[in-house]
């Protein structure tokens, strides 16, 4: 079995040479022209959710444009809503980050550490006559804000004077006042045609304890007006973000050019990641679990990188993904199996070979030496040498995958039927002789079989050669292990392309998951421990799950079937 080696990107180790992006033809510029003298950049979660692959991607161009460049990139989390805010999701962000490869070295913030001074430019905006105290609740604020093509209204408390929004501010600081019931509020224009320019919300009460300042705070910043001053106090020069944030860019510069920050990041969007079956709202992710829809963030049908890492994809299939839909400035779809395509293309160079009858059919083989038990040799891995062969034992009674046998077969069968010849990978061609059926049911419960020992290895003299090769494992030696079979977790290609009213829940595919109790693998895989990563010949890639598996009970999961969708399709449009 194959431990996982992830071996991260580092200025001394890149990675190969990346092919042009936007992003990075911006930051040329700016470096060739002085503009700019080193490169910062941030990945800023919120610590409300487990990451998932559309975060793979942004940290893959956060923290890769900054190495790329000889700068920074730092993790600094947006920790400003402390009612959906878990030190289990701090802890959680930064293992994903290290496992995919990156390094904040130094540079880990919290946005928590800076709300003293978020506070104090919120007073100044106050005293500049840029910010206001607003009574209207939430609704009637949504109501004032106007539509596209309806201007807003002037609140009936934009025009307080600056001593009064700077003592009910204060007072607001202090906790005087129950949750929701004032805002402070920047004065900019109500008639915008940008409603994000609409006198935004800055600070709103909450009063619940935060998992870093307990008690300290009972007004929390909004995410525009903490994440330019955020970036700004950490000298970030390119702020990198998701295609939604472009209609907040005007804000974004609005804030800093307001508050005495000590620098002017720049803001670039880029187009998030959208995956077929897949839905990427932390939102909609976290109803999954709280509903026992899935086992936990890290199910393996989950799209998040720790359900990608325990279902056994690796860190380096996921950048390979990442680097190949490239940076783009428009949403699209990507296909899930370009993810799958990269994961595959990645474990057949570096996993085992190993062989497991998932649903197994006793083969007896008459002409076998009775008791008798050999072993034969194997490969571990045809795509590289290096990793040497490993023994299989072979006797005289079989396991087979009920598939690959059928009484009275269609004409293009070529797998075991009465009277045909297959070969058994690495041992003996055999034929089949008869049958044993269940007097019940009529099922077939044994298959009769003779070997021709000329033929160990799997080659004749006479250079005949069967049309079918079949896996299998010893009976007497195999071990048994519970196998788990996964499949997209929604049925329906773009989960957000459904009818209004409709819940994104009812897509959910009743066979994203099928467990087979009492698979068969062969004996090699005895001390595969959590984590380990092998291909079951003919059946796909699995992992050995890293919660539920334990020494004399193996769980396996199926990273990804050998059927390659993307490969092929690439190669008929070729």
């Amino acid at each position: 079995m194959a431990d996982e080696k992830n071996t991260p990107p580092t200025s001394q180790n890149p990675e190969p040479e990346k092919p042009a992006n936007f992003i990075r033809d911006i930051i040329v510029e700016e470096l060739a022209s002085g503009k700019v003298k080193k490169v910062v950049t941030r990945f800023p979660p919120e610590p409300n959710g487990y990451l998932h692959i559309g975060h793979a991607k942004a940290i893959s161009i956060d923290f890769g444009m900054a190495m790329e460049f000889g700068g920074e990139c730092h993790l600094r989390y947006d920790d400003t809503n402390p009612s959906k805010e878990d030190r289990e999701y701090v802890d959680a962000i930064q293992q994903d980050v290290r496992w995919l490869g990156y390094d904040w070295g130094k540079h880990l913030y919290y946005a928590s550490d800076y709300f003293q001074k978020m506070y104090e430019w919120a007073v100044h905006l106050i005293k500049a006559g840029k910010a206001y105290v607003c009574d209207l609740p939430a609704d009637q604020m949504r109501e004032y804000r106007g539509t596209l093509t309806q201007p807003g209204r002037d609140s009936p408390y934009r025009n307080r004077l600056v001593d009064e929004n700077l003592d009910l501010f204060d007072r607001m600081r202090k906790g005087e006042f129950p949750d929701g019931s004032r805002t402070l509020r920047a004065k900019i224009d109500m008639a915008s045609p940008n409603l994000n320019m609409r006198d935004p919300a800055m600070y709103r009460i909450v009063k619940k304890s935060h998992h870093r300042q307990g008690d300290a705070w009972c007004i929390y910043p909004m995410y525009d007006w903490a994440q330019g001053n955020e970036d700004a106090i950490e000298g970030v020069t390119h702020s990198l973000c998701s295609l939604e944030f472009e209609n907040h860019r005007p804000l974004y510069d609005w804030f800093l050019q307001q508050a005495p920050v000590p620098c002017t990041p720049r803001q670039i969007e880029f187009a998030r990641l959208n995956l077929t079956y897949t839905v990427m709202s932390k939102r909609k992710l976290l109803e999954l679990v709280q509903e026992g829809l899935v086992s936990g963030w890290d199910d393996p049908r989950m799209p998040t990188i720790s359900g990608m890492r325990r279902r056994g994809f690796t860190a380096e299939a996921i950048r390979s993904f990442c680097e190949k839909i490239g940076v783009a400035k428009r949403d699209s779809m990507v296909e899930v199996a370009l993810l799958e395509h990269c994961v595959r293309d990645d474990l057949n160079k570096r996993v085992p070979r190993a062989m497991a009858v998932l649903s197994p059919l006793k083969v007896i083989i008459d002409n076998y030496p009775e008791g008798q038990v050999e072993d034969l040799d194997a490969v571990n891995n045809p795509e590289d040498p290096s990793m040497g062969s490993r023994k299989v034992p072979f006797s005289k009674v079989l396991f087979i995958e009920k598939d690959d046998f059928m009484l009275d077969p269609p004409k293009k069968f070529y797998r075991l039927s009465p009277g045909r010849e297959v070969r058994l990978r690495y041992a003996y061609f055999i034929t089949c002789s008869g049958v044993e059926k269940d007097p019940a049911t009529g099922e077939v419960t044994a298959v009769h079989c003779n070997y021709d020992p000329a033929t160990r290895g799997g080659a004749a003299p006479d250079g005949r050669s069967p049309k079918s090769t079949m896996h299998w494992v010893c009976a007497e030696r195999s071990i048994s292990a519970e196998v788990r079979l996964y499949d997209y977790l929604l049925t329906k290609e773009d989960p957000n392309d459904v009818a209004e009213g409709m819940d994104f829940k009812s897509l959910i595919n009743p066979k994203s998951l099928v467990v087979v109790k009492d698979a068969r693998l062969e004996p090699s895989l005895a001390n595969a421990k959590g984590g380990d990563k092998c291909q079951f010949e003919r059946l796909g890639y699995f992992c050995v799950d890293t919660v539920d598996s334990k020494p004399g009970s193996l769980v396996f999961n199926r990273t990804v079937s050998l059927r390659d969708t993307w490969a092929r399709i690439q190669k008929k449009q070729s």
